[in-house]
């Protein structure tokens, strides 16, 4: 586990013990009394994370979805997969850098991966929108999806994104139609796709990479029609309640696998993501390559059929 360097609110009191911790470590020379003191701080660090974690309410989740040093595509890249070729552009305008697509290799499965990239530097953050992709984006990943139908590979979507691009030149580009075109498309697509929401999965932006026959959350990531400061705005006139509409959306990792929004939830290692990316990185491998091989073992018209039914299914509501 890594100490991370950003301070969320509620996590005051870890960053307490790792001081002390990190000052019974730099004592010398360690006795055994120094070193069972240092035994029993960490023990008191890991209790503390565990408990902290254990409890947050779905604001909280929010913020640890949009932490800075979490994760990001990119990052799974470099961690998952053994081969990466990107491919870019969708022939008719540009290339989206907030949406990237290419080849890649997971041990002896090669598939399509696509996912939102977000950046970490202020320079990478603004080349890639904040992960608000544009419909050439949208665009890209239909022309690489079909792509990888046709040659009979696989399909990975990573998503992490608080929504499609909202500027004027996003709708004059047809945003609304063309995510609509996206999920139309991934639901027909003769091949497996397996989605994964590793970070934000806010409104259309979300969904326009997220038809699957397996959707998938990791454990404090969040899924939603809206991002909470939207809902605030449109409720209650203020981002100043973002915390209750995050609350009353239902967005959780717990929530959604309840609802039947997501198939399966990827549990993250101890206070999340982005204190330990390889932990992490492992666990999503381990996933996706038991999800992939039960997937390519099913026919394709079962496989499509599934698919159908599955979000057919989605959704509850109350009768008189």
């Amino acid at each position: 586990m890594t100490t991370s360097t950003l301070q969320l609110p509620f996590e005051k009191r870890i960053t307490e013990i790792e001081g002390q911790l990190r000052e019974l470590e730099a004592k010398r020379p360690k006795t055994s009394e120094l070193r069972e003191r240092i035994r029993q701080t960490r023990k008191t660090l890991n209790d503390t994370i565990r408990s902290i974690y254990k409890n947050l309410d779905p604001w909280e989740t929010v913020r640890v979805a949009r932490h800075p040093e979490r994760p990001q595509m990119m990052d799974y890249v470099d961690l998952v997969f053994d081969e990466f070729v990107e491919l870019h552009g969708d022939k008719h305008f540009g290339d989206d850098r907030a949406l990237r697509t290419g080849f890649a290799k997971l041990d002896d499965i090669k598939l399509l991966l696509v996912g939102h990239q977000k950046g970490k530097t202020t320079k990478e953050r603004t080349e890639c929108f904040f992960g608000c992709a544009h419909p050439e984006g949208y665009r890209k990943a239909m022309k690489k999806m079909k792509l990888a139908a046709k040659y009979g590979l696989p399909i990975v979507t990573f998503i992490d994104t608080p929504g499609a691009y909202p500027g004027v030149g996003a709708e004059e580009r047809g945003q609304a139609q063309v995510i609509a075109e996206s999920m139309l498309l991934m639901s027909q697509l003769k091949t497996p796709i397996v989605c994964v929401v590793i970070g934000e999965g806010g409104s259309g932006g979300a969904l326009g990479i997220g038809v699957g026959d397996r959707v998938a959350v990791l454990e404090y990531a969040y899924y939603s029609v809206i991002s909470p400061e939207g809902c605030a705005g449109i409720l209650w006139k203020s981002h100043d309640y973002a915390p209750q509409a995050a609350g009353a959306l239902r967005i959780t990792s717990k929530h959604l696998s309840e609802l039947g929004v997501v198939d399966d939830v990827v549990e993250e290692p101890l206070g999340a993501a982005h204190r330990d990316h390889y932990q992490m990185a492992s666990r999503l491998k381990m996933y996706l390559l038991r999800t992939l091989r039960e997937l390519q073992a099913m026919p394709i018209d079962q496989l499509l059929a599934g698919r159908y039914e599955k979000y057919r299914k989605i959704g509850r509501f109350l009768e008189g």
